[in-house]
């Protein structure tokens, strides 16, 4: 083993937040085993306590202030 991290995929609309429902953009992977999927607020209360535990953390929330290539070439 040489100690890399295993590839995760990317999380999709489909994703959900498993305390209200919204979009996941946040992905909590436990040491024991098993994942938690949260949007960025409730990510944001959440991850240093998991991080502490020695979850890995997959953080896409970025993707929130991102522009759409349409709206940044200024079509309509």
């Amino acid at each position: 083993m040489t100690g890399a991290l295993a590839p995760t995929k990317p999380l999709m609309a489909a994703d959900r937040c498993d305390r209200c429902g919204a979009q996941a953009y946040i992905r909590a992977t436990l040491p024991v085993g098993g994942e938690l999927l949260f949007c960025a607020h409730h990510g944001r209360q959440h991850v240093a306590a998991l991080r502490d535990k020695g979850a890995e953390i997959q953080d896409e929330s970025a993707r929130l202030s991102e522009t759409p290539a349409t709206a940044a070439n200024g079509d309509r």
